[in-house]
Order: structure tokens, then sequence, then C-alpha cells
């Protein structure tokens, strides 16, 4: 596809509304007296350009699955993000003035409260990454015409997520993706290490397989050029380095330090008056290229997945729940076409590679680079495109939190499912033993966590999740369990299972994984002491079935024994501890990891660090001594 080169009129009508973009983000920034119009004036007609020249929109549906993504990495320059998409037409003017509002969702940074933004941006780093998902579900999947834009800033291009996600981007080929680097020199408190250096940029850029593309960001005809080149590149993603200035055509404020997050205050109506100056037409109008029937995304139900056969078990069967994990996501993915498996070179330990007996295009390999592994996976599930599991061992999703967090402001459907918890995996050590995961989900808002026990109860949570909105997370074991539940048992978010009682019942025992049947072992020692114990299986620990746990704690006189593979703060225990909180007459005791653990046999290390049946026995006869 040749260039054509745009007519003189366009290119100035190109120009004058990049100034305008920079006069909308010093008035609504001025209006809410806060924010970074500084930021946004070096990107000025980079979003002139991808707005009304380059990208293909729908203002009707503006997450249309077959338009263009954008995702402004740099979430801090959102006041110019906003103007584009009133200039382009999608709300008036006027509604800018709301920036950062209490009652408006045009907020500091951008979430998808607002219906024209996907993810919500603003901890550096992430965009690439999301942007990269975006692009794989484009590119292999709705196989569309619809390209991914991602605008990052040059200071947070020293976060190694980044360059994690320009890893994935170039192994993959992405060449429907786009990354524009906005070189623009300044950081928040000083310069960048890089500075203006853009060879440095260019060389990192090529070595990650990018088609590397050098570029004055303020010059419109050289944008325009550059993009267009990105459109007809294959097998490699562009990335475009854009020389920018903070504060552009901003007198004694361009390229100035301590210019970062201010508005413009007493000198704004100056440069508001010089910008004006600079434009030929003022009251230029573009409109945005629409979205084409050729080329669409296809549409898509990712609604009321289910297992493609129940589970088939035998109860007494010993079988580890993270292979019941891979099992049941081959049985989801054979139900429906759009789940997906994404993993970080851990597949063969949490068996998401049995989606591959399915469609082995539906695996993603996202190698050890787990930031960049929950990022592809939240730009994959976007405009519900697919619904998509990540798995690791559960430790590790410890260093992608920032991601998970931003998962959740993002309203993100992606479902986590960490296996190797706790010291029951033994001889690996504490580096590999998820020991913090259940209070790392549990802080997430809106996040749903599953903890089966068994291979049964695992198929299931696996189904539910598939049809959950919100942030799920699978806690897996690497020890084989027995089943105890029947094929058929229900399984519900937020209601927990007796799985023993009896009249006589002194105690409650609640344990989850390979703790219930450390609790189950230690009712059958305390009934040979005339002791007899009801154990439950919590089954979610988000949300608790307090109610379930109240009622059968109280059958029991009051005592009540928790006993989880986890560190005491955040886990199983408190969230008992919390149900337990507004009831009279309950004694808990809370038996957890108590400290950093070691290698050893699994057995060996339940039973030193204070989790294993007679440790639970101590702590019943302890109880009913008082």
């Amino acid at each position: 596809m040749s260039y054509h080169k745009p007519e003189a009129k366009t290119v100035q009508d190109l120009k004058d509304l990049a100034q305008k973009l920079r006069i909308h983000s010093i008035t609504s920034t001025q209006a809410s007296k806060s924010g970074h119009p500084t930021s946004c004036s070096s990107i000025a007609e980079i979003m002139s350009v991808l707005f009304f020249q380059q990208m293909k929109l729908n203002l009707k549906h503006p997450r249309d699955p077959s338009s263009d993504r954008l995702i402004l990495s740099k979430g801090h320059a959102a006041p110019i993000l906003y103007a584009a998409w009133a200039e382009a037409g999608l709300f008036p003017v006027e509604d800018l003035q709301n920036l950062r509002k209490i009652d408006s969702d045009l907020e500091g940074h951008p979430t998808p409260r607002l219906n024209f933004i996907d993810v919500g941006t603003g901890s550096l780093g992430q965009g690439v990454a999301v942007g990269a998902g975006m692009a794989y579900v484009g590119k292999n999947y709705d196989k569309a015409d619809y390209r991914t834009y991602v605008i990052v800033g040059d200071g947070e291009s020293a976060e190694g997520s980044v360059w994690e996600s320009l890893h994935f981007a170039g192994h993959y080929g992405l060449d429907n993706l786009c990354v524009i680097f906005d070189v623009n020199r300044l950081g928040q408190s000083e310069a960048t290490s890089l500075q203006h250096k853009l060879d440095i940029y260019r060389d990192r850029l090529e070595a990650f397989g990018f088609n590397t593309l050098v570029v004055d960001g303020h010059d419109v005809e050289e944008l325009c050029k550059a993009l267009h080149c990105a459109t007809v590149t294959k097998s490699k993603p562009t990335a475009l380095i854009a020389k920018t200035f903070k504060g552009k055509d901003f007198p004694n404020i361009e390229d100035a330090d301590n210019w970062h997050g201010k508005p413009l205050g007493d000198k704004a109506a100056e440069v508001v008056k010089h910008l004006q100056g600079l434009i030929v037409t003022k009251d230029v109008k573009l409109c945005p290229k629409t979205v084409g029937k050729s080329g669409a995304a296809p549409e898509v139900d990712i609604s009321n997945v289910k297992l493609s056969s129940p589970p088939s078990y035998k109860l007494g069967d010993s079988v580890a729940t993270r292979l019941a994990y891979g099992t049941a996501l081959a049985k989801i993915a054979k139900n429906n076409e759009r789940v997906i498996a994404l993993d970080g070179d851990t597949k063969n330990s949490t068996f998401s590679d049995k989606i591959k007996t399915v469609s082995a295009e539906r695996y993603i390999e996202c190698f050890i680079a787990e930031q960049n592994l929950v990022g592809v996976a939240v730009g994959a599930a976007c405009r519900r495109r697919t619904v998509a599991f990540v798995s690791t061992f559960a430790t590790f999703f410890t260093r992608a939190f920032d991601q998970i967090r931003m998962g959740a402001i993002s309203q993100t459907n992606v479902n986590f499912v960490g296996s190797h918890c706790g010291c029951s995996i033994g001889e690996d050590g504490p580096s590999q033993m998820g020991l913090e995961d259940i209070a790392m989900f549990r802080t997430i808002p809106g996040s749903t966590i599953f903890y089966p026990s068994d291979a049964v109860s695992t198929e299931r949570a696996v189904e539910l999740a598939a049809n959950t909105k919100g942030v799920c997370f699978i806690r897996t074991s690497r020890p084989n369990t027995c089943v105890i539940y029947e094929n058929d048992e229900p399984l519900c978010i937020g209601q927990g299972k007796v799985v023993r009682q009896k009249s006589s019942d002194e105690v409650l025992l609640i344990g989850a994984g390979i703790t219930l049947y450390e609790c189950l072992s230690a009712a059958d020692q305390l009934e040979k002491n005339c002791i007899t114990a009801r154990v439950i299986d919590p089954f979610t620990i988000k949300p608790l079935d307090a109610d379930l746990i109240i009622e059968h704690g109280k059958q029991c006189g009051g005592r009540v024994v928790v006993v989880e593979d986890h560190y005491q703060q955040g886990g199983l225990g408190e969230a008992v501890l919390s149900a337990l909180a507004g009831e009279r007459n309950f004694v808990v005791k809370h038996l957890y990891v108590p400290t950093v653990p070691r290698s050893g046999p699994p057995s060996v290390l339940i039973d030193m660090f204070g989790i294993s049946a007679r440790h639970v026995v101590a702590a019943v006869n302890d109880l009913l001594k008082q």
C-alpha cells in the first residue's frame, strides 16, 4: 500500500487541532486546580494524528470490538485523551471543565467508568502488556483488522515490565501493535536517565524485534508517514520513538524543570492566548475515520461457560487439585472456543498445558515474566473477547500484585490460578511456597477466592470462575488429596460444606486444601478419646460462608479451630475471625505457618510448622480445658 501524503489543508488542520487539545488540557486542569498540562502538551500532535487521521473509531459504541484500541500508558496525561474524544464528538467539549470533580467520571487517570476507556492506567509501566494482549487476540483469535496503539512515557520505560512486554510483542510478531514512545526528556523530579538519546531507544527496540522509527513528535507529516508505515509492516510490531518537549509551545515553560503535575496557574491565560495565535482555522473540525464492515471482529459469546462433561472421579481417588484444574480447563475450552490459558513457563506443573489437547492455539506462553503475563491477560479479556485463565505458582503472583490491583480498577474478569501453595509443596523450599497469596487476593476489590480441597470441587471452581465477574483466584495444591465429594455435588460461591458432623460435636474444625484433611484426621483421633468434632470446608474464602460457620460454631459450643497452610495475616483464619467479630461466646484457635519455612518432606513440614493433625488435636484439647 503506497503512502499518500496528506493534503496541506489536512496537515494544517491537524496542527490546529493539536493546539486546541493543548488549550483544553490547560483549561480543564485550571478548572480542577490540578493535573498534568505539560505532560499532555508533549503528545498533542500524536493525539491529533491518531484520532483524526489514523484510528478507526465507532463514536456511537466506543468499545466496538472492531474499532482500534488506544491505551494511554502514561495515564497522567488523561486530560488530552479526554479532549481528543470530546473534539471527536463523543461528548460536549464543555464537559472537560468537570475534570477530576467528585461527580465526574473524567478522573485524574483514566478508568473504565468511561465508556471509551478499556483499562485503567496511571500505575506506570503496564500499558504495553495490555496492548500486547489486545493485539494478540486481534491477530490470532479475532483475525480482524483493528489495530492497537499504546502511548508510553519515556520516564515509565525505566520499568522492567515494559521490556517484558516488548519482548513478548516482538517474539509473537504482533504487527497490529504500535507502541509510541513520548520521549519528552523530563521525568517528575528530574530529567530521565536517557533524556533525548534517541539512538539508545532505537537500538534497544530494534534488539527486541521492533520495526523502529525515530520521528519528530511535533511534526504532523512525519507522524502521518510513520503511522502509515506501521500499518504496512508485516511480522513485526512497530515502535515510534517520538522526540517531544514537555510543555511544548508553552512560552517559558517548554522543556523546563519543576512543571510536572502542576496547572499553569497565573500563566495559563498568557499561554492560551499564545496557542490561540498559532491556530490558523479557529473553528477547525475533523472527524475520525469510521469502522468499516470488512475485517470486522466476529461476534462471540462468553456467557454460560460449562464443563463439557461433569467430573468423573471415585470417592477416595487421590488427585492433586492442580491436576484437576488442568482437566477442568480443557473441558471448558472444549465447551467454548474463547476460553484461553496463559502461563509463565510452569504449564507442566500447573497443568494449564492440558488446554492444548483441545486447541494448541488457545495456550499463550508468556515465559518467566509474570508482570507481563498478568497484563497480557487483562488485555486479552478486554471488550469480552476471551475468558482468560492465568496460572503460575501462587507465590509468583506477588510480583505482579500491581498489575492485579490495576486489573480490578480496570473491571477485568481475568481468572488467576495459583498452584504450589503453602509449605506442603515440600523440598523446593520457601521461595516456591505460596504463603501470602490469599491475603493478596482478599485485598482486591470485588475479588472471588476459591480454595477447593478435592478434584470435584476444583472442576466446579473453574466452571464457576469462568462465569463470575471481577478478579477470581483459585488456589490449588501440589500434593494429591482424596476425593470427598460426589461428582454431582452442588457447589456454589459463598457456600461452604459440612463434611463431617454428629449431634454430639463439641468443636468446629475449619480447613481448606490440605488442611481440610488434617482436620478430618484430627477428628478421627479425637473420636478415639470420645471427643467429636465437626468439620467444614469453606470452598470459597471470599465470600466466606459466615452464616454456615456461625450456625455450626454455635452448635459446637462456640469452640472453633481454623487451620491453614498460609501465613497468619490475611488468610482463612482472619477471614473466619472477621466473620465472627460481631458474635458473642466464640473462642477461636488459629493454626497457621508461623514463620518462614524450610525444605523438607511435605508431611514433616506440615507437622514442623504447626498445621498437622497432631497440632489440631492439641488445639482442641486446649479449647476444651477453657
